[in-house]
């Protein structure tokens, strides 16, 4: 097992990386940037190191600089959490030369998987129903229009690295292509340094479907069952939950199974989520794999009973992992709300001082959070504040619970989506599980 290991992110990710290696009697150290100085993770961890400005570009991002801050602080692995390098294939790389365990997948997983073209062209190879679109680069507005003509409207433009909705574009008309192409790709090489296009067909109602697995880095792999992931908004998940009210036993058991083959078949290490589509029929499609934590796997953590952080560390440090296949069981049903640091309506970011902070209680109610009274929100990261997170017996039950504790969550001196939230599960739809990625774009 691991003596020391450096957190390379911030939020509530590196707090609950740092919680689950202090269980593991394992010793942190925090990174963070001059924006970060005060904040919680920094506090809760062992030792930290100031890692740069407060642009990620400079902290967060700066591969160099977190290597030399393991280096210094004596740590003999790395953990990304979710963001910023832990799809870095080179970044992996480049840990593992340090001498320093990445905790994560294999660079070579990450290159395959990581990127989106890739993936699709290895995964449609498996005789995996894949979603219609491009295996190539899209390499001009011409190629774009081609492509619309052979697939047919509506499109959807995606980067070919990175994930978080950035670079995805919806087309609805022939005429909106070359704008649209050339607003992806300058958004796509801001965020992710690559400017590489593809193109799928959009399915307007279709659900998102992802399975949670835990691999052992051999070709053994776990499934953990699926996470409903459909209310989105701008492309970015908003409340998840576990399991599926669409997902009976049958589909369940053929989503994991092809999830499963895709992930043995590269030996994959750690934990990782195959990405769905489902149609009204039962048809289901690849979309994509990501290759970390996932922001939402509290709740498989509750209905499974696994600590899958703990977990991941346990793989990465050599250790076999702690469950097969016949041990998994799903119990109950959780439901996750993310609490972002933005205006309830037009969803714009919201950064500054927190006044008040009380967060819920009572039984079966979790939050994965990294605010405090006086804290102040930085503008330049990711508006996520907390994850609030609930579990009960069935769905109903759930949603009850998820509501009380909404009421009792109050943030003042900042907007935040609390509102939003509460209007959604009070929602007719909702409560009859009358759920599609286009939720929140009909509800608003």
């Amino acid at each position: 097992m691991f003596s020391k290991v450096l957190v390379a992110n911030r939020g509530e990710i590196a707090i609950r990386i740092i919680r689950a290696l202090k269980e593991l009697g394992i010793r942190s150290v925090a990174v963070y940037s001059t924006a970060d100085e005060r904040a919680l993770h920094t506090r809760l961890a062992d030792e930290k190191i100031c890692i740069g400005p407060a642009q990620s570009k400079g902290s967060y991002l700066n591969a160099p600089a977190i290597i030399s801050a393991a280096q210094i602080k004596g740590a003999d692995a790395i953990h990304p959490g979710y963001g910023f390098l832990s799809e870095d294939a080179g970044f992996a790389e480049v840990c593992e030369q340090a001498g320093l365990k990445f905790i994560g997948p294999k660079p070579q997983d990450i290159e395959l998987m990581g990127n989106k073209l890739k993936a699709r062209e290895y995964v449609d190879g498996l005789g995996i129903q894949v979603l219609p679109g491009t295996f190539q680069e899209i390499e001009d507005e011409q190629h774009a229009i081609r492509t619309a003509k052979d697939i047919g409207l509506p499109l959807i433009v995606k980067a070919a690295e990175g994930g978080g909705g950035r670079g995805m574009k919806i087309i609805y008309d022939e005429d909106q292509i070359p704008n649209i192409i050339k607003i992806a790709r300058t958004e796509a090489k801001s965020a992710f340094g690559n400017a590489s296009l593809y193109i799928e067909k959009y399915f307007e109602y279709v659900r998102h479907i992802e399975i949670q697995l835990v691999g052992d880095g051999s070709g053994g792999v776990v499934a953990l069952g699926e996470r409903e992931c459909s209310i989105q908004r701008r492309h970015q998940k908003f409340i998840e939950e576990a399991p599926s009210i669409a997902v009976d036993d049958k589909l369940r058991n053929r989503m994991s199974d092809t999830a499963v083959k895709i992930a043995r078949h590269i030996s994959y290490r750690g934990p990782g989520t195959i990405e769905f589509l489902l149609d009204e029929k039962g048809k289901f499609y690849f979309m994509e794999m990501n290759t970390r934590l996932q922001v939402e796997h509290p709740v498989t953590e509750l209905v499974t009973g696994l600590d899958i952080v703990a977990e991941q560390i346990r793989i990465a440090s050599g250790e076999k992992m702690s469950l097969s296949q016949r041990d998994v069981r799903i119990r109950g049903h959780a439901i996750e709300c993310r609490i972002n640091a933005e205006d309830p309506q037009t969803l714009v970011p919201s950064s500054g001082k927190i006044d008040t902070y009380v967060q819920p209680g009572g039984p079966w109610v979790r939050v994965d959070g990294h605010a405090y009274p006086g804290y102040e929100v930085p503008p330049y990261y990711d508006s996520l504040v907390a994850k609030l997170i609930v579990w009960a017996e069935d769905r109903d039950r759930s949603i009850r619970r998820m509501q009380r504790a909404l009421d009792e969550f109050v943030i003042e001196g900042i907007k935040t989506n609390i509102p939003l939230h509460r209007k959604i599960l009070a929602s007719k739809d909702f409560l009859l599980g009358n759920i599609t990625t286009r939720f929140i774009d009909k509800f608003i």
